[in-house]
């Protein structure tokens, strides 16, 4: 009966470390979000073309919000079809696999706001438009955000 235990644990541990070599191109210590916990609420907007008017429009009340956007410790990083960029300094390849594997993003499909709190968690996941100003009321309500006003 040991006889068939040892192979049986063995062919179970190499099977599992074969499968995690395959899904395991990602790594996750590459994830940008690591750096920002409690120091940022990263916004993370993932469409897959940059000529989404949705997107553009977002991007563009961002601009014209920066010191609101600012002022609540945020970060904005955009993954347009598959390039990741955080502030607007590109991210390699791994940090945006890390980053969308991270939030359960895939980079191909719809339009798809997160904010992320500085504890790391998300706060809110949105596809198609968001108005940036109603996730500054969201984090304007947060107990974090309150206790520092």
């Amino acid at each position: 009966m040991k006889q068939w235990i040892m192979p049986a644990l063995l062919a179970a541990v190499l099977t599992g470390a074969g499968a995690t070599a395959q899904a395991g191109d990602i790594n996750p210590a590459a994830n940008p979000l690591l750096a920002d916990k409690w120091q940022s609420r990263p916004l993370v907007v993932v469409t897959p073309s940059a000529d989404n008017p949705d997107y553009e429009r977002m991007r563009g009340i961002v601009e014209t919000q920066r010191d609101a956007f600012n002022d609540r410790d945020m970060v904005l990083y955009t993954v347009e079809g598959g390039s990741g960029m955080k502030a607007d300094q590109a991210l390699t390849e791994a940090e945006t696999d890390a980053l969308l594997a991270s939030l359960g993003l895939n980079a191909k499909g719809p339009l798809t706001t997160v904010l992320v709190g500085k504890d790391g968690g998300k706060k809110v996941e949105q596809e198609g438009f968001v108005d940036p100003r109603q996730l500054f009321d969201t984090i304007d309500n947060m107990p974090m955000r309150r206790a520092r006003q």
